[in-house]
């Protein structure tokens, strides 16, 4: 904390307690709340790039209420301290239960070109694992408890298909990245892991390992990306703008993403999903992160 403290002063960017807020209310600003990924330096220093260009298209300042967890933000944008916020897919629906928020854009990066990504269930292609029935016995990494497309989205498909996933697998073990559990397939440490796709697709492109070695045993629905959300209340032309300035801003890094094309429109009902998800899984959202 104390590094991740330091690193936001040297990038101009001041890690405020939440009754420091200042209300959109009081000043001609737009104050957005950010939640630091895995990697938080990388998309602190990356976001703190778009905001700039974010306040250049604007011409009004932008300040950046940086959260270590998405309650502060949620909190934040309840009591009206925020503008707008980027959350995860499962914070934004919490949000949406106790504060008048809604998605508004979703980063799209030149990388994908979309605005959504799944999650894969891989097999070596000389284990004989072929679908998800051909997993029982087997030993499974996950990548985090908190991981929708490491762990929730993967787990909530093997119970819709009929499968208990804690008596399913004679080994289940959390290897902390995606790559690591593409590694630990690849390397037949364990015998089949959860990943999202476009991390797999990194890894290949990277030469880490070969699509060819793989087999793709089930396949989620589409999982949307994080989203930027707004209070509803937040006048009308002013949403207008940061929609279209949002929508401008290219060729930017964006946290472990890669380069942005722009954000593209989406709406609630594009993280049904989540909430279906949630359901299936019978999942206290309070306690993601």
């Amino acid at each position: 904390m104390k590094n991740l403290a330091k690193f936001l002063r040297v990038a101009g960017i001041v890690l405020l307690p939440l009754v420091a807020a200042t209300s959109v209310q009081a000043a001609e600003k737009l104050t957005i709340g950010l939640i630091p990924s895995e990697d938080s330096q990388a998309m602190i220093e990356s976001s703190k790039q778009v905001l700039d260009r974010l306040e250049s298209q604007l011409g009004m300042p932008v300040e950046p209420f940086v959260a270590t967890d998405y309650n502060g933000i949620i909190e934040a944008l309840r009591a009206g301290k925020l503008d707008v916020a980027y959350l995860g897919p499962f914070s934004y629906v919490l949000a949406t239960t106790v504060a008048d928020v809604e998605a508004f854009s979703v980063a799209v990066t030149k990388k994908t070109g979309q605005s959504a990504y799944k999650s894969l269930i891989l097999a070596r292609k000389d284990s004989g694992i072929r679908n998800l029935a051909d997993l029982k016995g087997h030993t499974f990494a996950f990548v985090d408890p908190s991981s929708a497309s490491g762990h929730l989205f993967p787990k909530a498909g093997l119970e819709q298909a009929g499968f208990e996933p804690d008596k399913l697998f004679s080994r289940v073990i959390f290897s902390g990245s995606h790559d690591a559990s593409i590694l630990a397939v690849e390397n037949q440490k364990v015998d089949a892991a959860a990943v999202a796709d476009r991390i797999l697709a990194g890894a290949v492109a990277k030469g880490l390992v070969k699509q060819d070695d793989f087999q793709v045993v089930w396949t989620s629905r589409p999982i949307p990306e994080s989203p930027m959300v707004w209070r509803k209340d937040m006048d009308p032309a002013l949403k207008q703008k940061v929609a279209a300035a949002l929508a401008s801003i290219k060729d930017l890094p964006w946290g472990d993403q890669g380069q942005l094309d722009g954000f593209q429109p989406t709406n609630d009902a594009a993280y049904d999903v989540v909430r279906e998800t949630a359901k299936v899984l019978d999942l206290d959202l309070r306690s993601m992160k």
